[in-house]
């Protein structure tokens, strides 16, 4: 069998095969991660920034003895989450802020006690290592950067709070109200450029699925953002926190009215702008106050 040449990868699964002296020398694993999750993104990174690589060698084979029953805790969210932003606050520079708009967490004053990390910047100090805006340009070119973002979170009318901006489902492009959850498809994300993005964000740069909301003949629908851009569609809004959210184009305003045909009784319309207000959970930058 002819074994193929090793291939450079941006991250590592939990198992690898690493020379003990650099593993030493690298800052072996970060003892400040609790229980479970992270540790593999972490190493992979911090080995890129600090001068070593990752690579996949297709002949290789590595034995992993799996535990019978695994000492974890049943939900596991809560350490992966504060795991992830140990990762964030001590590798990812300007970009840390991603991690925190996908967990849906706000950049300041988080609650959450990411442990003491003054060590790990200390190594990365000693170890002369990169800035993470390396690590997009020339490793993990592929990934896809959201810098644009000025406000993240759940959308909220002051009408009926309890009630958040959803996604609704993935085949209809309607956007709906639904009873806040925090959860993927009531995360929206509001841009510099005026766009209101709506549920997931596509990963990587070849993926071109994020929807945006867009004024289509006077009614709120969720599109593709490239689509509704190549095609001039409306889709930039005016938004200030406490404030309305209006098309720039149409002129009509985000709002919603009473509506017996929906399991919550409210739905999304566009109208002409009354004193209808929205708040958004997360803001990353006052141009959006």
């Amino acid at each position: 069998m002819t074994c193929l040449l090793a291939t450079k990868s941006p991250a590592l699964i939990g198992c690898f095969v690493v020379d003990r002296r650099y593993f030493e020398e690298i800052g072996l694993l970060d003892e400040g991660m609790e229980v479970y999750g992270g540790e593999n993104v972490e190493l992979g990174i911090r080995v890129w920034l600090c001068g070593g690589s990752v690579e996949v060698l297709p002949c290789s084979r590595i034995a992993h003895i799996e535990r019978a029953h695994k000492p974890y805790t049943d939900d596991l969210a809560a350490n992966v989450r504060r795991n992830a932003f140990r990762v964030a606050e001590v590798w990812m520079d300007e970009f840390k802020n991603h991690v925190y708009m996908a967990w849906n967490v706000p950049l300041q004053d988080s609650g959450i006690d990411i442990g003491d990390i003054s060590e790990r910047k200390l190594l990365r100090e000693r170890l002369q290592c990169r800035p993470f805006r390396w690590f997009l340009k020339n490793i993990y070119t592929e990934m896809r950067t959201y810098a644009d973002t000025i406000a993240y979170g759940e959308l909220k009318n002051s009408l009926k709070p309890d009630l958040c901006v959803d996604q609704g489902p993935d085949s209809d492009n309607i956007p709906i109200l639904y009873l806040c959850h925090g959860m993927t498809p009531q995360n929206v994300y509001y841009t510099s450029s005026g766009q209101l993005r709506v549920g997931v964000l596509s990963p990587t740069i070849d993926d071109n699925d994020n929807k945006c909301l867009v004024d289509v003949n006077g009614r709120p629908r969720l599109l593709e953002c490239s689509y509704a851009g190549n095609k001039r569609m409306k889709l930039s809004w005016l938004f200030t926190q406490g404030g309305s959210i209006q098309n720039t184009e149409s002129r009509y305003c985000l709002e919603i009215i009473q509506s017996s045909g929906v399991e919550v009784g409210y739905q999304l319309v566009l109208q002409t702008c009354t004193t209808q207000t929205w708040t958004i959970t997360n803001i990353l930058t006052t141009k959006v106050l």
